[in-house]
């Protein structure tokens, strides 16, 4: 996914005439259905307009340019990326990163520097670290630079078109020299040497085939977590860490050599969701810590993925890797480094209902595990606590380092190495959920990221079953929502649990199924075993791993009510014990649930709902939305329409539309293209959304004459007692007419379903007029559901 390709003459020509700013903006928005910051598009206009004039001096003016490029597989975005052939014809591309910097300081990281970011000094990776490994993981994971007799040669660079080096400048340090020889710098007062690099790499132009390459290359397949653990222990790392994951990764570093002489402990907290990297950090310290000579441990709250890395390392590198309840009775500052992954599922105390009193700790289990590692790596991300006795989280861990006086330091990991790359698909699941706003309200199917709702549990069965036998790892997960059962059919097979109608499976294997059937997998390595695929996973033996596709059959656990538009949990249809004593938190620890269920994926997500309403939610925050992001045409695609839904809205004319045949907001569009958008504020909207102007008092006082409406399409669920538009076939001739008016309904109900409705009918506000009773027969439906009146902006 790129914001903008074209050549380097229609790129000056757009910072010329000041549109670069706006077309990366609306290109932004079309993609990720979200306004980009302020900040960057500030950065955009300010640094593509300093690149583009070096183009222009340069004479670079054959040659094709990508903006705001996304590494495979990650969220992580090249700045510029410029592409044509030297002067002895190979083709060639050059990757610029563009900093607006203006000063820095020396950090003690191996590939840092301190600047200024976000109105703080922070620690950042030095510009040739940064751009450099952006280069490895191109290289790595593009077929265009690596496949095929000519690969495209690439090299990078940064441009610090604000910055002018002075005296003992960090950026020059000696420690920085190397990666400087490999990844050159250049300033405000080198516009020259900045101009003779790109010359001689790209003198003899002709970008516009060498661009098609890279447009129409392909992605090298995931590397998966488990299948490389066994190489990165032996030295062998096959990972490229980026941004603030090798930031993450050197403080770590740094503190290990400070640890031997500082009587205070040190605490570093990672924050992260799901798929940024934390498991894979975490793993690469463990690698290169234990080959500096440290006595690094790995510990973790989940048996599953503690025994599926043991079982992948072998005997003798096993022994490193531990449980939060192994540090009982350890020895204080006993481990060099200990990293704690996964670290909200720290529970209050090792203790349990096993421990011989002999053996009972006093201590809390952080308590434990500070005391035995000199310096403590926490990673963690709060929404994936589980279970009401797990207690990790950053505020716990934090207010007892303070407490201890210890060192702290904190970090959060913001790219995404999951889901295909897609912050959207996470941030969406996180609103759609209620676990936290953010600005992916709608998901667009046209999304890298495969994700799809099935009609039924078979139909989701066979499309993961399909992605396994095509080689791609795969599994179904569910929510807990069947009883697991404890004992064995008599010839040692699994009962199958789960069960929806006519589809039954069983879940992922206790252990002691193995004593009578070697083929099924422990649940300990339900996910590494080839086998787990005929089993269904619980939110236990997934969690921590990722999969190339994840199946997810969506309980009834958690629903969606559309009377009252929010999530409800019910306890009564758990069968996790563990739930039992979760009270009033049972809803956060079932979203979380079903989080980290839904974000297992890299590639892709398939789902299928027990509870229909909840389906119909989701679906009413899907859309495709129509891109065109052909070659030489990227950003003239459905401006006006985009431009719509982030300032304006239509506007239905129902009168003008009374001759068209439409049953949806959705037909009503296909037969009328020539609407009116209104200029409204508080975008940017979904693009369900649309505005009616009232006509009448028979809605007053709630709604007066005259006013503008904001209305979202009908997707579906219960309308009782909410305010509709609605439309009736031949009520008034054969014209089809629109009211608004209040929806009220009697059903009456028969058992596991949503009820047959028995009269509809159709309520003004005001007394004066009637109500309105939809006889049998007649052709009706509901075109959407009012939201609030609005003012417009103009």
């Amino acid at each position: 996914m790129r914001l903008y390709a074209g050549t380097s003459q229609q790129f000056v020509a757009d910072t010329v005439h000041n549109q670069i700013a706006e077309k990366l903006k609306y290109a932004f928005f079309s993609y990720y259905r979200s306004n980009p910051s302020p900040a960057e598009i500030n950065s955009w206009r300010n640094s593509l307009r300093a690149v583009s004039q070096v183009f222009q001096y340069a004479d670079l003016m054959d040659h094709g340019i990508i903006l705001e490029y996304q590494l495979p597989l990650t969220s992580r975005r090249l700045d510029c990326l410029i592409v044509g052939r030297d002067s002895t014809d190979n083709d060639n591309a050059v990757i610029i990163e563009l900093k607006q910097w203006e000063k820095c300081d020396h950090a003690e990281g191996e590939n840092e520097v301190l600047t200024w970011i976000g109105g703080a000094q922070r620690e950042i990776l030095h510009p040739a670290a940064q751009v450099g490994r952006y280069k490895m993981y191109l290289e790595d994971g593009h077929s265009a630079f690596h496949e095929g007799t000519s690969p495209i040669r690439l090299n990078a660079c940064t441009y610090l078109h604000n910055y002018t080096f002075f005296e003992n400048d960090p950026l020059l340090s000696s420690k920085f020299t190397n990666m400087i020889n490999c990844y050159p710098l250049f300033s405000a007062d080198d516009v020259d040497p900045f101009k003779t690099f790109l010359v001689k790499k790209l003198k003899a132009g002709q970008g516009t085939e060498v661009l098609r390459r890279i447009e129409n290359g392909k992605y090298r397949p995931s590397k998966k977590l488990m299948e490389h653990v066994g190489n990165i222990i032996k030295g062998n790392p096959e990972y490229v860490l980026l941004d603030e994951q090798l930031v993450v990764f050197d403080k770590v570093v740094t503190c290990a050599n400070k640890g031997y002489h500082d009587r205070r402990k040190t605490v570093v907290v990672i924050k992260g969701g799901p798929g940024t990297g934390k498991s894979v950090i975490a793993i690469n310290l463990m690698a290169d810590l234990l080959l500096k000579g440290y006595n690094a441990q790995y510990a973790t709250g989940s048996r599953a993925f503690t025994t599926t890395l043991r079982d992948i390392i072998g005997t003798r590198g096993a022994v490193q890797f531990k449980y939060f309840n192994s540090y009982m009775d350890a020895e204080a500052d006993v481990v060099d480094v200990l990293i704690c992954d996964e670290a909200h599922r720290i529970r209050k105390t090792s203790n349990d209902r096993f421990t011989q009193r002999a053996k009972r700790s006093d201590l809390t289990q952080v308590q434990e595990i500070m005391k035995a590692g000199k310096v403590c790596v926490f990673f963690i991300d709060d929404n994936q606590v589980v279970r009401p006795d797990e207690i990790g989280s950053v505020r716990y861990i934090k207010e007892y380092s303070k407490k201890n006086q210890c060192n702290i330091f904190e970090y959060t990991l913001e790219a995404q190495f999951r889901c295909n790359g897609s912050d959207a698909f996470v941030n969406w699941i996180n609103n759609t959920l209620g676990i936290s706003r953010t600005a992916n309200v709608i998901w667009n199917t046209n999304e890298d990221f495969d994700f799809q709702i099935f009609d039924s549990p078979e139909g989701l069965e066979r499309a993961i079953l399909e992605k396994a036998s095509q080689g791609f790892s795969a599994r179904m997960t569910g929510g807990f929502c069947w009883q697991w059962s404890k004992e064995l059919k008599p010839d040692g097979s699994l009962y199958e649990d789960v069960v929806i109608g006519n589809y039954r499976r069983a879940w992922n294997a206790r252990p002691e199924a193995r004593k009578l059937r070697k083929d099924i997998p422990k649940a300990t390595l339900w996910a590494h075993d080839s086998n787990g695929i005929n089993q269904i996973g619980c939110v236990y033996t997934a969690q921590g791993f990722e999969f190339d596709y994840v199946g997810v059959i969506f309980g009834n656990d958690l629903v969606y009510n559309f009377d009252d538009q929010k999530w409800h949990g019910l306890p009564s249809n758990s069968k996790d014990p563990a739930f039992r004593r979760a009270n009033i938190k049972f809803i956060e620890f079932v979203k979380n649930t079903y989080r980290v269920l839904l974000s297992r994926g890299m590639k892709g997500c398939y789902i299928y709902f027990l509870h229909k309403d909840t389906e119909r939610f989701f679906k009413s925050r899907m859309e495709t939305i129509p891109i065109d992001l052909e070659y030489g045409n990227t950003q003239d695609y459905q401006e006006r329409e985009l431009i719509s839904y982030i300032n304006a809205l239509p506007l239905l004319n129902l009168r003008a539309a009374a001759d068209s045949r439409f049953e949806s907001i959705d037909g009503y569009f296909a037969s009328n293209t020539d609407y009116e958008l209104v200029p409204i504020n508080g975008g940017p909207f979904s693009k369900d959304c649309f505005l009616v102007r009232a006509e009448g008092d028979s809605m007053e006082p709630k709604i007066p004459d005259g006013s503008l409406c904001l209305f979202r399409k009908d997707r579906g669920g219960s309308r009782n007692g909410k305010i509709v538009l609605c439309r009736i076939e031949g009520f008034a001739g054969d014209a089809p007419l629109a009211l608004i008016k209040l929806y009220q309904s009697e059903r009456k109900f028969a058992p596991d379903t949503l009820g047959e409705a028995k009269k509809i009918v159709l309520s003004s506000l005001n007394p004066s007029h009637p109500p309105l009773e939809i006889k049998k027969g007649e052709e009706f439906s509901i075109l959407g559901i009012f939201e609030r009146l609005i003012e417009t902006s103009q």
